[in-house]
């Protein structure tokens, strides 16, 4: 056991993990000597686990673990946190967006009590695309799941043991970590931390990518999805009805013909399609569920530095 460990998950980060290290060796040193850094590579494709194999042999505190494929990086947080051993673990991106310079005042704000403390930051550095989808993200998100997430709230945080513990029984392979962590429900706090810019090289979250993970996420914590489908058949129906009742109204009352076949096949269409999209929300719930119960491994580890495995 140690005291605290840091988890990073790494992706295309070679130019920022030498400074990373550095800063956190002396933010940490500064804290406790007991301390471990586990850097989890997501196969980015560049130097970055030769890096941590350096790093790693130069300082035993150092442990580096290396996925076969690109899994994500919320799969590398749950790698990380499977493999720590501190008393408390403080998950951080690799980029320094996130300071580790403030480690230390969310480690002094969950010594008052707090099982789970996330940083709040203040003056995102991100641009302005960025965190607009974040926030359209979070609003979407409260909305369907019932949650209160805050846009402004990302991985940085740190944990106690028992929700480590908590989190490795929790094996759903459609992971967002913020999500578990608020369903737990353990006495958590939110501390202000100062945002940085990008140290080097670019985010690796495309549009298509932030789209993906953002429904995805919707899917494996809300079943509101499937409420609203259920209710879009209604007023497809109630709409189909009325109608109905108005054009044989108009014939009887008014005699006026029926008219047309194209406002008929236009209907077919609009009525069709409504039926499709909601058997495919349907079919991605089901698509999911049946990954799920294959029950394969979350990730699959190809080189470690870790003398034992866990």
């Amino acid at each position: 056991m140690v005291h605290i460990s840091v988890v990073i998950p790494v992706y295309k980060a070679q130019d920022c993990l030498h400074e990373l290290y550095q800063r956190l060796v002396a933010t940490l040193g500064a804290m406790t000597n007991d301390f471990e850094i586990i850097m989890v590579e997501d196969c980015g494709g560049d130097r970055s686990w030769d890096i941590i194999l350096e790093l790693s042999r130069r300082d035993p505190r150092v442990k580096g673990l290396q996925f076969s494929r690109n899994f994500g990086q919320h799969y590398g947080i749950s790698a990380g946190i499977d493999h720590s051993s501190g008393d408390w673990v403080v998950i951080m991106d690799c980029d320094l967006q996130d300071r580790p310079e403030e480690i230390p005042n969310l480690y002094q704000k969950a010594l008052e009590g707090y099982d789970v403390v996330h940083a709040k930051r203040v003056q995102r550095q991100d641009n302005a695309f960025k965190r607009w989808t974040s926030m359209l993200f979070s609003k979407t998100f409260n909305y369907l799941s019932g949650m209160k997430f805050d846009a402004e709230v990302a991985n940085f945080r740190i944990l106690s043991r028992k929700v480590v513990e908590t989190f490795r029984n929790m094996r759903e392979h459609l992971r967002f970590t913020g999500a578990l962590l608020y369903w737990m429900g353990y006495p958590t706090a939110y501390v202000r931390v100062q945002h940085d810019k990008r140290f080097a090289g670019e985010t690796s979250y495309s549009i298509k990518k932030l789209l993906s993970l953002a429904g995805e996420t919707i899917i494996a914590y809300s079943e509101k999805p499937l409420r609203l489908s259920i209710w879009v058949g209604f007023l497809c129906s109630f709409f189909g009805f009325a109608n109905g009742i108005y054009v044989v109204y108009r014939y009887f009352a008014k005699d006026i013909p029926v008219m047309g076949w194209g406002s008929l096949i236009v209907s077919i269409f609009f009525v069709g399609g409504i039926t499709i999209s909601l058997l495919g929300v349907i079919g991605v719930y089901l698509g999911k569920t049946f990954n799920e119960v294959k029950r394969r491994p979350l990730y699959i580890i190809r080189e470690s530095t870790f003398k034992s495995s866990h």
